[in-house]
């Protein structure tokens, strides 16, 4: 059992048999009733978002997950395929399941999959990712006072602003949490 001062973003609650990752947390602290914390969690099997408030002596049942490491095999127009690494069983996830996260899957590339009951239910991408820029327009010259950004579609489809100077054919890298550019790489 997790206490009110160990529920922080990124754990995995255990709700009705359900887990739900927490998204956010909200301490407040009142005079009189003392603690209070403000939870967003999502459920990591339908995705469905529950905001939970917990008081003072509360306490929070943490899921019984387990992560392992899986290799990005391929997708297709409603599913990842992945293959787990020791022991090379396949299994898929829905892309709806994925999110933001399967505009940057990659062939070959290494995750890590939340597993929930035997089940995965969810995957992490590496935080750092190197990616080809595909189709970018062309950086007009004298058009660099203050910060110029462009669009530009890296080799999963993706679209992420970059500055001026990247070029087509340039590999960059993306931090895929904040889906924001880095630099090159």
């Amino acid at each position: 059992m997790l206490s009110l001062n160990e529920i922080k973003t990124g754990k995995v609650l255990d709700i009705n048999n359900e887990p739900y990752i927490i998204v956010k947390t909200d301490h407040h602290k009142t005079g009189r009733s003392g603690a209070v914390l403000k939870v967003k969690m999502k459920n990591l099997i339908n995705g469905t978002v529950l905001e939970k408030t917990y008081q003072g002596s509360d306490k929070a049942e943490e899921a019984k997950t387990e992560t392992k490491k899986a290799n990005f095999m391929y997708k297709d127009q409603s599913e990842a395929y992945f293959m787990d690494n020791t022991s090379f069983e396949q299994f898929s996830l829905s892309l709806e399941d994925l999110g933001s996260q399967e505009k940057y899957l990659k062939e070959e590339t290494d995750v890590d999959v939340l597993y929930f009951n035997d089940n995965p239910v969810s995957i992490s991408l590496p935080i750092k990712m190197d990616f080809k820029v595909v189709s970018a327009p062309p950086g007009v010259k004298g058009n660099s006072s203050g910060n110029v950004n462009k669009q530009v579609e890296l080799e999963t489809g993706a679209m992420i602003t970059v500055p001026l100077f990247i070029n087509e054919g340039d590999v960059i890298r993306i931090n895929t949490d904040t889906e924001e550019y880095v630099e090159r790489a």
